[in-house]
């Protein structure tokens, strides 16, 4: 057995007219279980334009789902509710546009999407480490977000509206979070010298 004739990996043979042992794929060949026929579904793209309807039914499953997802992967940057003052954008990130602008909640649920496969601006894709129904969960998240800081009462369900209003007035809160203090020395004073250094010992 240990002198069969085979082929091994990255070993060349007269064999083949490009003396390549390893063969390459034939054109068009898909792995098994990739097969992406539904373009709307893995680009969240139809004709060249953004879907305007999730490809799922919105549930609270999904929802639930998509609120993990954004939490893990959004908020450092969007922070929870999509204004876009996250921890990393207090500490001197580049700040995203919030999800409440008119131009966001215009868009297409499918351009958020687009935007979690292939990235936008200073925000790298996150294809890799989102998968597609992920992406979908999160997009949908995002349009709960939306609506919930624009929501009517007429928009909550009758049986529900009478619990609302035994509920006590919110507080109004700050208009805008409170930015990190800067921990850094200014270029005019010196940062303290460690007791070694400040005894002459090194």
């Amino acid at each position: 057995m240990h002198d069969q004739p085979k082929f091994r990996g990255y070993r060349g043979t007269k064999f083949f007219p490009d003396g390549r042992s390893a063969r390459p794929a034939i054109p068009d060949t898909v792995a098994r279980g990739m097969l992406r026929e539904d373009a709307a579904y893995y680009t969240g793209k139809a004709g060249g334009k953004p879907v305007a309807e999730l490809p799922m039914p919105v549930t609270a499953e999904l929802l639930s789902r998509g609120r993990e997802r954004f939490d893990i992967f959004c908020s450092p940057c969007h922070d929870r509710t999509g204004s876009g003052l996250g921890m990393v954008v207090r500490r001197g990130y580049r700040r995203p546009n919030s999800f409440h602008t008119d131009r966001l909640r215009e868009s297409p649920v499918g351009y958020f999407y687009d935007v979690m496969t292939n990235g936008f601006g200073a925000m790298s894709d996150y294809s890799a480490q989102i998968p597609p129904e992920d992406r979908w969960a999160i997009a949908a998240y995002i349009r709960a977000l939306q609506l919930s800081q624009r929501a009517k009462l007429t928009d909550v369900p009758e049986e529900e509206r009478a619990k609302l209003s035994a509920l006590p007035a919110p507080t109004p809160g700050p208009a805008v979070i409170p930015s990190v203090p800067d921990w850094r020395p200014k270029a005019d004073e010196k940062a303290p010298a460690s007791s070694a250094h400040a005894q002459g010992k090194h």
